[in-house]
């Protein structure tokens, strides 16, 4: 049988990246418009929301914006490829690319992300009301409790 590990605080490593993050749901700041140039395809537009509207966003500095619109081009390339090669080309070097944002879970876990759960934003939610942040509405007047009923 191996031996039990040690208490944490006995460690004499964390081994814990500098890029270790706890990712906020919460979205703060503008997305940026996708640039101009080609007649985007419609899948590459709602990728570029999607990816704009991700936890990972926020973490992005704004250097990394290049790297966004080029994982673009790969997917307009994709999209638009006249044949199998040419798309097979294209989503393999999406692939490695997409891989320095973030945009998979194995690459969260490599850069040690992790998606707030619903519970820790709860809790936090909570801590702020305490604090005297927003105000919990008035069960009589909460609109939410049409939809229990």
């Amino acid at each position: 049988m191996p031996a039990p590990k040690k208490h944490s605080s006995t460690r004499a490593r964390a081994n814990k990246a500098t890029t270790a993050a706890t990712l906020s749901t919460i979205r703060r700041g503008r997305r940026p418009q996708l640039p101009s140039g080609p007649d985007w395809h419609p899948q590459v537009s709602e990728w570029w929301a999607d990816v704009w509207a991700s936890p990972m966003a926020p973490e992005w500095h704004k250097s990394d914006t290049h790297n966004v619109i080029y994982c673009a081009m790969l997917l307009q390339d994709f999209w638009t490829a006249p044949s199998a090669k040419d798309r097979k080309d294209a989503i393999a070097e999406y692939r490695l690319q997409r891989k320095d944002l973030g945009l998979t879970p194995y690459d969260r876990r490599r850069l040690e992300w992790t998606i707030e759960t619903a519970e820790e934003s709860k809790d936090r939610g909570q801590a702020r009301r305490q604090r005297g942040g927003a105000k919990q509405p008035a069960a009589a007047t909460d609109p939410r409790l049409a939809l229990v009923q």
